[in-house]
């Protein structure tokens, strides 16, 4: 009874579940039957086929409906009259751009300036061009002359005068033209940059202020290289704007592209086909400009991110190697 008893007493063995059992087959399946099943998304192969059709479609009729007049377009897309009006164009964008930022710089500083004058006289400014139609400034301008016969420069409120113009002289179309684009996307640009340097951490103020360098060398060495990566998206979509816009001075018969296209299509009542002129050469311009701000946002970007997203160049070298390699 004894030994009867010692026997039971002693605790039966506790399985070990890591490990097979001999003669029991685990409620496992193989790992060799395992899949791993990607996510399904019907909507977005929906969504992509949807858009694929549309872009067919399109596609189609541009390539198939004679009244697009396709000849007539390769006739005159590098005409040379189309060619100089482009030039216009660009050149318009280009001392717009300069002057506007120029301008638009100093009026920022002027409202954020403790100067109570300086600061009503920038304020003043940006509102008056800002609710004006740029037409409406245009055609001002060019009518000028009839406010005032001569522009002189001299010292106000004597009779000493250092040079005296004929206004008629002075503003030509194309002077106009720059002048009045240039003093409208002032206004818009000043806002632009002011933005920008009011979004810039205060403690880095303090810190220049700190430092005991002059108010000039803060804002040009240490505010305003941080302030561009918020102002440079926005500018860049002032400057592509100011693109579009210089077709306003059309009211001025100037010939830049919008203008000498009208006055093609005019004389050859081919409308259609040059206004696809117009509007790829304006694509092209935008995207030229597109490039330039990605390039430059990426260098600006460099004291903010650890590693630089690749540029296109770099990835299509990239995916060249993988295949060259593959």
């Amino acid at each position: 009874m004894a030994i009867v008893s010692e026997a039971f007493s002693v605790s039966p063995p506790v399985p070990d579940y890591r490990a097979p059992v001999a003669g029991v087959i685990p409620h496992v399946r193989p790992s060799n039957h395992l899949r791993i099943v990607a996510a399904r998304h019907p909507g977005r192969w929906l969504g992509s086929a949807f858009a694929l059709v549309v872009l067919l479609g399109i596609a189609h009729s541009l390539a198939t409906n004679p009244r697009w007049e396709w000849g007539v377009f390769a006739q005159w897309f590098f005409a040379p009259s189309v060619l100089r009006g482009l030039g216009q164009t660009l050149l318009l964008t280009l001392f717009g751009t300069v002057l506007s930022v120029v301008l638009g710089t100093a009026l920022a500083l002027a409202r954020l300036s403790r100067s109570p004058l300086l600061s009503s006289l920038a304020w003043g400014y940006i509102w008056f061009f800002r609710s004006i139609p740029a037409l409406l400034v245009l055609i001002i301008l060019y009518n000028f002359a009839y406010l005032y016969d001569q522009i002189s420069l001299g010292i106000p409120f004597t009779d000493v005068v250092f040079g005296q113009w004929s206004t008629v002289d002075v503003l030509s179309q194309f002077t106009v033209a720059v002048l009045g684009l240039s003093l409208m996307q002032a206004a818009y640009t000043a806002e632009i940059i002011r933005g920008g340097i009011i979004g810039v951490d205060p403690g880095q103020h303090e810190a220049a202020a700190a430092l005991g360098l002059p108010a000039r060398r803060r804002i040009f060495r240490i505010i305003l290289p941080q302030a561009l990566r918020s102002i440079l998206p926005t500018g860049f979509n002032e400057v592509i704007g100011l693109v579009k816009g210089t077709s306003i001075v059309y009211v001025l018969a100037l010939p830049e592209l919008f203008y000498t296209v009208q006055v093609i299509y005019n004389r050859t009542q081919a409308v259609i086909p040059l206004l696809v002129v117009a509007t790829v050469w304006y694509l092209i311009i935008t995207t030229v400009l597109t490039t330039v701000q990605y390039y430059i946002e990426r260098h600006f970007a460099r004291g903010a991110q650890r590693s630089l997203p690749p540029t296109p160049l770099q990835r299509l070298r990239g995916w060249v190697k993988e295949r060259a390699h593959g």
